[in-house]
């Protein structure tokens, strides 16, 4: 007789849109084209800024973090997704669904943090132009992305490690394209109510103190551009701030809809959409966002495009 806290679950199936296979097929080959778009427009601006020395400032050294999420984010969620919609079950192991939701956690964790920095960094850059070498010097920097990324590594092996801890007793069919905490925990055959309330308390405070901090921060950014007497130093602050607006918005946005809506307020199909738009678009989006309404990253990029064709050349 099975203990209270063995399970007898060893592999997961997930289902994806089983019950749509025509859907499936088609959508296939779009996620397809988006990983590899993602992955191409966020190593080009890897690329970029390791090579150009004149971005080795906080502003695009914290891209580059950001970057780097996007990155691990997409290899983390995308290549399994590909594989369930190709196959009408696909099974993931117990070892490889704790992998995929440490890293999922982690990874969209860590986006928050950073996107709260980059806001606190174009705070401090244009409410306090002289002072701002002091305010966000390089000690404060690696300060900001240490913690980020470390204070995230102990949520996600934390949150991970307790969801698991839980006994499954079967079904061990997951009905979603990959292991998101919530569709996980609803196999369990334990009583949840005590992480159901951490879950949701710490996701509150997860989203919405950055949020607000970033709210606050681009508050005291408009009424210092609205100060600005040129015209044109109006336009460059609010061109550098722009970009980074449109990524926040596309994040808190598509990440409210997935964790803060109510357990039981949408279809398993719903909530599987409301989990794309935070998994495809906002990976996606972030290089466009920042190269097409960053010009300074548009020259370096035609630079680095001049100087490889030169050395083909000669």
């Amino acid at each position: 007789m099975k203990s209270e806290n063995e399970s007898s679950v060893f592999d997961f199936i997930l289902l994806g849109f089983s019950n749509f296979p025509q859907l499936q097929g088609r959508l296939f080959g779009v996620f397809l084209v988006d990983y590899l778009v993602t992955l191409l427009g966020n190593a080009i601006i890897i690329v970029v800024i390791s090579l150009e020395q004149s971005f080795h400032v906080p502003m695009y050294l914290f891209l580059l973090n950001l970057s780097v999420v996007e990155v691990g984010f997409s290899a983390v969620v995308m290549p399994e997704m590909l594989v369930v919609l190709s196959s009408e079950k696909a099974k993931i192991t117990f070892a490889g669904c704790f992998a995929q939701m440490y890293f999922i956690i982690l990874f969209g964790g860590t986006e928050c943090f950073l996107l709260a920095a980059m806001a606190y960094d174009r705070f401090a850059a244009i409410c306090h132009p002289l002072s701002y070498p002091v305010i966000m010097n390089k000690r404060v920097f690696l300060k900001l992305v240490i913690f980020s990324w470390v204070s995230w590594i102990m949520v996600a092996t934390a949150q991970t490690s307790w969801v698991f801890s839980f006994p499954f007793c079967g079904p061990n069919e997951i009905n979603h394209l990959f292991c998101e905490t919530p569709p996980v925990l609803e196999l369990t055959c334990a009583n949840t109510f005590l992480f159901e309330i951490y879950a949701f308390t710490g996701t509150i405070l997860i989203i919405m103190i950055p949020f607000v901090l970033i709210i606050l921060s681009y508050i005291r950014i408009l009424f210092a551009i609205l100060k600005m007497p040129s015209t044109t130093g109006k336009q460059k602050a609010f061109s550098t701030c722009a970009s980074h607006l449109t990524s926040v918005t596309l994040f808190y946005g598509t990440a409210s809809m997935t964790y803060l809506q109510p357990k039981s307020g949408y279809s398993p199909e719903t909530k599987k959409v409301m989990s794309l738009a935070y998994t495809l678009l906002t990976p996606l989006l972030n290089p466009l966002i920042y190269s097409l309404r960053n010009s300074e990253m548009k020259r370096a990029l035609m630079k680095l495009w001049r100087r490889k064709v030169d050395l083909h050349t000669f």
